[in-house]
C-alpha cells in the first residue's frame, strides 16, 4: 500500500512542554551519535498529540535527533501505527478485518463504521469527530470480532454494541475497554473454570481494562494536560542525579493517578485545551536557534577567571571535544555548570552538537558540584 503524506499540512509543529521533557528523557536513553533510536516513540508522542503525524511534525523530531528528513520520513511511511493524515478528533476507530476476525463478523462492524462514520476508510465524519479504518491482525484472536479506539481493545463485538460504543462516544462517556460480552478476558463463554474465587469476588475486570478504567486512558491522548510519565531510570521525586525534575510524579510509582486534579473519567472533548508550547521548532539559522532557547541557556561568560579556566576535562563524559564547545558557550569552571537549573541543563543539552543529552546522561551537575568544593576546599 502506498503511503504519502496529506496534502494539506500545518505551518509548524511544536512539543507542548511537558511532551518535550519527556521526549529530551527519552533521547537520554541512547550513546551520542544513537539518537536517531528514539525516533519512534518520538514520532508516537507527537501523534499522541496531534492526533495524527503531520511533516512538520516528522521534520521538528528529524532536528532533534539530527536525522536526515528523509530518514524520519522512512520510519513515519513504513509503519502503519502512524497516520500521516488527519483522523477523527475524538476517536480512529480501527477494526481488525484478518481470518478470525472476519469470520466471526468484522464486515458487520465495518458496516457500522461506513453507516455512522463516513463510507470510505480515513474518511472524516461529517462533524469531523470520527474515523475509521480497517487493519491488520490486533493479537485478540480468541475474542473476535474486536476494534482498537485509541490505545485500547473492545472485544466480542457485534454490530449491535460497536454501534452503542460509537453512541457513547458521541454523547461524551467512556465506555469500558475489553471484552463487551461479560468474558473476564479469553476464557470460554460459559465462564472461567479456575480462580473463581478471585475472579467472582474482589476482581472484576481484567489487568489491562482496569488499569484503563482507574486512569480513563481509553481515548485521551497525551496533550500535555496530564501528570508525564518520567523515564524509568529516574528516581521516584523525577530528579535524575542532581538535575531538575523533568517533568510531573511518576505514576509507576504508586502516585496518585488523578495528581493533575483532572477527572480521569471526563471526556477528552469537555477538558480544558492544550496549553499552548512555550518551545519553538529549532529553526535552521544558528541565529534563530539562539533567540528561540535565550530564556533557558545558562548566563556564560567571556573568559576564564584570572586568565585559568578549571579543567572541565575531569568531568565524565567530557573530553577536550566538548571542553572546547563548552568555552565557545562561555562556560569555563566547575561551578559554572553546578549551577544549571533543570531549563538551562535542557538548553546545554539540546545544544551539544554531537552529544546531545550527555549533560543529563553523565549527571555533569552532581560531578561539577562535588569538583568545585573540591577545588574551593
Amino acid at each position: 500500500m502506498l503511503r504519502r503524506l496529506h496534502p494539506e499540512q500545518p505551518d509548524t509543529f511544536a512539543f507542548t512542554d511537558a511532551n518535550m521533557a519527556w521526549a529530551q528523557e527519552q533521547i537520554t536513553k541512547y550513546p551520542a551519535g544513537r539518537q536517531a533510536s528514539a525516533i519512534i516513540p518520538l514520532l508516537w508522542r507527537a501523534q499522541e498529540q496531534e492526533g495524527w503525524l503531520t511533516r512538520p511534525a516528522i521534520e521538528a523530531i528529524a532536528d532533534m535527533l539530527d536525522m536526515a528528513y528523509i530518514r524520519a520520513l522512512e520510519v513515519a511511511s513504513f509503519y502503519f501505527m502512524f497516520q500521516l493524515q488527519p483522523v477523527g478528533a475524538l476517536a480512529h476507530i480501527q477494526i481488525c478485518g484478518t481470518t478470525s476476525c472476519m469470520i466471526c463478523g468484522a464486515e458487520d462492524l465495518v458496516a457500522v463504521c461506513r453507516e455512522k462514520i463516513a463510507e470510505r476508510p480515513h474518511e472524516l465524519s461529517a462533524d469531523g469527530r470520527f474515523s475509521w479504518e480497517e487493519v491488520e491482525c490486533l493479537g485478540a484472536c480468541a475474542n473476535a470480532p474486536m476494534a482498537q479506539i485509541g490505545k485500547d481493545y473492545y472485544e466480542d463485538l457485534t454490530a449491535e454494541k460497536l454501534g452503542a460504543l460509537l453512541d457513547d462516544l458521541a454523547a461524551g462517556k467512556v465506555p469500558q475497554v475489553g471484552p463487551q460480552n461479560g468474558r473476564f478476558a479469553s476464557e470460554p463463554e460459559g465462564g472461567i473454570t479456575t480462580l473463581t474465587e478471585f475472579v467472582n469476588g474482589s476482581i472484576t475486570l481484567n489487568a489491562s481494562a482496569q488499569l484503563a478504567h482507574d486512569i480513563g486512558d481509553t481515548i485521551k491522548r497525551i496533550d500535555g494536560t496530564e501528570v508525564p510519565l518520567d523515564a524509568p531510570w529516574t528516581d521516584q521525586s523525577g530528579r535524575r542525579g542532581d538535575a531538575e525534575p523533568q517533568g510531573g510524579p511518576n505514576l509507576s510509582k504508586g502516585h496518585p493517578a488523578d495528581a493533575t486534579g483532572i477527572d480521569k473519567r471526563e471526556h477528552p472533548a469537555d477538558r480544558p485545551g492544550r496549553p499552548e508550547s512555550k518551545s519553538e521548532p529549532k529553526e535552521a539559522s544558528e541565529g534563530a536557534t539562539e533567540e528561540a532557547s535565550s530564556k533557558t541557556k545558562p548566563q556564560g561568560i567571556d573568559g576564564p577567571r584570572g586568565g585559568k579556566s578549571d579543567d572541565l576535562k575531569r568531568i565524565k563524559g567530557v573530553g577536550p571535544k566538548l571542553e572546547k564547545l563548552l568555552h565557545s558557550m562561555g562556560f569555563y569552571h566547575f561551578d559554572q555548570i553546578a549551577a544549571w537549573t533543570g531549563e538551562e541543563v535542557a538548553w546545554v543539552d539540546d545544544n551539544l552538537e554531537g552529544f546531545k543529552g550527555r549533560v543529563t546522561r553523565d549527571e555533569w551537575i552532581a560531578q561539577a558540584r562535588e569538583l568545585s568544593n573540591e577545588t574551593k576546599a
